[in-house]
């Protein structure tokens, strides 16, 4: 139950220094106060107050200590709750993101469908004489990111920010945890630069200033580095499990 007025967990940093401040202050009160009132009795004279007004600034000094010593305990105490609730909340958070982001990643298909999609492109490709293109994207954690609730998150925002990049004919893919492919129909190796390049920013926009993960993108364009789908899907399948040194040396 609440004594006083209501903080706002928003701004608990700048209640709890104002809360300092008046300790402060209070304390100093309490010093001065307990100098004045004990000055008559180690002097024996009486500095500034005598008689019946002596003994009502006292009963007013010790209901003044009580109702301060009342009101810090008090801020303290919601202080303290307060902290709690946005460890809960934080805590809450942190789950909901990992549950969304392993959502996201479950739903997303894998490379068994990426073969079949790669295949029927290129017959397309090859039949009315267009460009095939096909990104594999390649994340790595940060330094220090030990966590895999936390890798998966990750993971999770970097395939949210190349969904809301790619055209509604471009499709994505997930080979393994933190490797994906994206097939662009009719899209030249000089327009595959660019869509890596978009992609790239918001991949940096969802790894933040603190590095969450890092990312190594690589474009692969028919006819122009590969002759056939299958030229295409080898490269694809470098970056699976038990492949992933081909994949660095490629």
């Amino acid at each position: 139950m609440q004594l006083f007025d209501h903080i706002d967990p928003l701004a608990i940093e700048r209640r709890e220094w104002h809360l300092w401040l008046l300790t402060v202050a209070v304390i100093t009160v309490l010093a001065t106060g307990m100098a004045l009132l004990m000055y008559p009795t180690v002097f024996s004279s009486p500095l500034v107050l005598a008689g019946s007004t002596l003994r009502k600034a006292f009963f007013g000094f010790c209901t003044l200590s009580i109702l301060l010593i009342g009101y810090l305990l008090d801020r303290q105490l919601v202080i303290r709750q307060l902290r709690g609730d946005l460890l809960q909340e934080q805590a809450e958070n942190i789950r909901l993101r990992h549950q969304a982001a392993c959502q996201l990643l479950e739903t997303l298909p894998g490379f068994s469908h990426f073969q079949d999609r790669l295949a029927m492109e290129y017959r397309r490709a090859k039949t009315i004489d267009q460009p095939l293109s096909m990104l594999i994207i390649s994340l790595s954690p940060g330094q220090g990111e030990t966590d895999p609730k936390e890798i998966d998150t990750s993971f999770g925002d970097a395939a949210k920010a190349l969904l809301r990049r790619l055209r509604r004919e471009d499709s994505l893919y997930l080979f393994r945890p933190g490797v994906f492919g994206i097939v662009l129909p009719g899209t030249s190796g000089g327009d595959a630069y660019r869509v890596a390049e978009r992609l790239g920013e918001g991949l940096r926009d969802a790894a933040g200033a603190s590095g969450r993960f890092s990312y190594d993108l690589r474009v692969v364009n028919y006819p122009e580095h590969t002759g056939s789908a299958h030229e295409m899907e080898q490269v694809a399948r470098s970056f699976l499990p038990g492949n992933a040194l081909a994949a660095r040396a490629a």
